[in-house]
């Protein structure tokens, strides 16, 4: 009896709510007997600009030619700010680039058990034992040598004098005394300026005092915490973009290790090269120029270059011009070595820049920081060349296919629409709650920036 109560209930009030439904009244329209009309569209139409008379491809070059004014701009204030901390800046670098030449052998070290300030301080004690016991006997072979190098010079100088008087240009005595005369003449006239040119000498001389104990406590500190200092740089960026910048680093780390490696071995050919042929042809100072030779080497293309011409003048006004020549042939054929077997086989390896890309960077470091730009404006070309072709292939941070730093092979266009990312399988991702650091290389990937 309680079910078919409730049951008529709900049919009861069924029935109440469909009425009051078709009670409700309908929705009201007017109808066109009203004089209702529909509502108006108003067109608004943008006021003219004086852009409106112009070409699109005008339009399109002023919208790029303001942004490279900016980034022009920004660049000089960059190159103006490095200039005026030069102090500083200079031995960073110096300190980065040792630190890329000695960190291998302070990671095997590490790898072997040994704490990290004591293997850095290890590492860094004996670069610098090496490094002053060769200049020590440098500076000893040169001393030595001094005095026979003066009778050397006179007599070479005289014999110069006398091949221009009897040689091909068949210069008279009286020019040549005359160009001697004026030689002495301007450095009379001069003597302030060499006056002001020896103060700022002994200016330099602090500076590169300062700069020496900077460059120890940098590398120091390099090759102890390199790691943890660059995980703390890349936390500093938004959390989307520590992990790809990250692991750029890791991989411009690693062409900075191999570019470093190379250009060592390269130069050490190019002054043992040059330094046979002054010892066959018995230069004076052999090892001195020898270590002329391998410093200038440093810098690609054109440093050893510069320095063999330094020790083909020593020969001229020492041996004479006929030993002068016969060792301006020998730099001409170690250049060739290095330009045509050594660069493709060793260098080529290590960074993949085009030679007018090289040349470039020199002259543009040269011009912006003296040797030192041109000492460092390669090798940081290449660590962003590394940097730049991995992100631009990489963007979400994962590793490449191979392992390998992106910069060592020239870009293929035909291959870059099949380049494949593929994720390694060992987790090495890290979650955005993690610290970006570099991943582990694997054995043969040794130098990464701890």
């Amino acid at each position: 009896m309680t079910i078919w109560f409730s049951t008529a209930r709900q049919r009861a009030r069924q029935r109440l709510a469909a009425a009051q439904r078709t009670w409700a009244p309908p929705p009201f329209t007017a109808g066109p007997e009203l004089g209702s009309a529909p509502a108006p569209v108003m067109v608004v139409e943008p006021s003219p600009s004086v852009d409106d008379g112009l070409p699109h491809g005008v339009r399109l070059a002023g919208a790029w030619a303001w942004r490279v004014i900016l980034f022009i701009a920004a660049a000089y204030l960059v190159i103006q700010v490095i200039s005026r901390l030069r102090l500083v800046v200079i031995p960073i670098a110096v300190a980065v680039l040792l630190a890329a030449m000695f960190e291998p052998i302070a990671s095997a070290l590490r790898s072997r058990g040994m704490n990290r300030s004591l293997s850095a301080g290890l590492v860094l004690v004996t670069g610098l034992i090496v490094v002053f016991g060769g200049l020590t006997l440098v500076v000893q072979t040169f001393i030595a040598q001094l005095a026979d190098l003066s009778t050397q010079v006179g007599q070479g100088i005289a014999e110069v004098q006398s091949w221009l008087a009897r040689g091909p240009l068949h210069l008279s005595q009286t020019q040549l005394d005359d160009a001697v005369t004026r030689l002495q003449t301007a450095l009379t006239e001069n003597q302030g300026a060499l006056t002001s040119g020896a103060l700022t000498t002994a200016t330099t001389v602090g500076e590169l005092v300062t700069g020496f104990f900077l460059v120890l406590f940098t590398l120091f500190f390099y090759l102890r915490d390199g790691g943890q200092i660059w995980a703390f740089l890349c936390r500093l960026l938004p959390r989307n973009a520590r992990l790809p910048v990250a692991r750029a680093g890791h991989y411009s780390w690693h062409t900075l290790v191999s570019y470093v490696r190379a250009t060592v071995l390269v130069a050490f050919v190019d002054a043992a090269g040059i330094g046979i042929g002054l010892a066959i042809l018995r230069v004076p100072l052999v090892l001195p120029l020898a270590a002329l030779v391998f410093l200038g080497s440093f810098i690609p293309v054109i440093g050893a270059t510069l320095t063999g011409t330094v020790a083909v003048l020593v020969a001229l006004v020492t041996v004479g011009p006929v030993k002068a020549l016969i060792l301006l042939g020998v730099v001409i054929a170690v250049q060739q070595l290095e330009g045509h077997v050594l660069q493709p086989l060793i260098m080529g390896r290590a960074v993949a820049l085009h030679p007018l890309a090289v040349i470039l960077a020199i002259a543009t470091g040269v011009i912006t920081a003296g040797i030192v730009g041109g000492l460092v404006a390669v090798p940081l070309l290449a660590v962003l060349n590394t940097a730049l072709r991995y992100l631009s292939s990489h963007p979400d941070g994962e590793p490449t296919p191979d392992r390998q730093p992106p910069g060592t092979e020239p870009i293929d266009d035909t291959a870059l629409p099949h380049i494949v990312h593929q994720q390694r399988d060992d987790g090495e991702v890290a979650s955005p709650d993690e610290t970006p650091a570099a991943p582990e290389p694997r054995a043969a990937e040794v130098g990464t920036p701890r």
